[in-house]
């Protein structure tokens, strides 16, 4: 009788425990605490993370609480789980770059047998930015060049993304950088910056690195390298 009762009273406790253990695996965490996303750059502007999402692994229910632009790191299947919607089922290609609006909460479900890989920039400004009317004389458009081409993606938040793809050897024509801009690299990159004024600067990056850089100065941009460069930018 007594072993009854006590096997009565752990099974009230269980069954009372249930909807609590339900509420803990739903539980939405901060996108700093989210483990496949990695911080990797944070200034005024924005706050970069490195995302690696394992094989058919699932991120945990995290925050967008600003504007974000993603670009994509090989080729991907993802189910993006919006909380209170249904499931989207997602393929995006290598370089895939996409702006998302921001405060939605979600679970980013890898459905491939390959690791998920992106470069998330989240835009701190982007209540402000919305409210401020375009500086950027073009939006949209692709300029051609002798073995490469830069093609201006969107401008969302005041913010101007661009591709830029280059064959080896190939230069993009001086240009000016009134503000700052963010750079990430899609493939392995060996580049040279010719600045005005200050003579080459070289850089090597892996692809998903990124590199901020100030504003205030003219160059050129060549692929030193032995194969095709592709890179975005995100500009200020």
């Amino acid at each position: 009788m007594l072993q009854s009762s006590a096997m009565k009273r752990a099974l009230l406790l269980f069954l009372l425990l249930i909807p609590f253990l339900a509420a803990q695996t739903a539980t939405e965490v901060k996108i700093t605490a989210e483990p496949s996303h990695h911080l990797a750059l944070e200034n005024e502007f924005i706050r970069v993370f490195k995302v690696d999402v394992a094989p058919h692994a699932s991120t945990l229910m995290h925050r967008h609480r600003h504007d974000y632009v993603f670009v994509t790191l090989g080729d991907a299947h993802v189910s993006n789980e919006v909380e209170g919607k249904p499931p989207a089922d997602l393929k995006l290609a290598d370089g895939d770059t996409r702006f998302a609006a921001g405060n939605f909460a979600h679970v980013a479900k890898n459905l491939s047998d390959q690791p998920f890989r992106n470069v998330m920039i989240e835009l701190m400004q982007d209540e402000k930015l919305r409210q401020t009317p375009s500086h950027w004389p073009e939006e949209s458009g692709e300029k051609t060049f002798l073995g490469g081409r830069s093609t201006i993606l969107f401008v969302k938040d005041g913010v101007r993304v661009s591709e830029v793809n280059l064959e080896p050897g190939a230069i993009v024509p001086s240009h000016h950088h009134d503000g700052p801009h963010l750079l990430i690299a899609i493939t392995d990159l060996d580049i040279r910056s010719d600045v005005e004024g200050m003579g080459p600067m070289p850089g090597k990056f892996k692809s998903g690195d990124v590199k901020w850089l100030p504003g205030g100065y003219t160059h050129t941009l060549t692929n030193v390298g032995n194969s095709p460069a592709r890179l975005v930018t995100v500009e200020f």
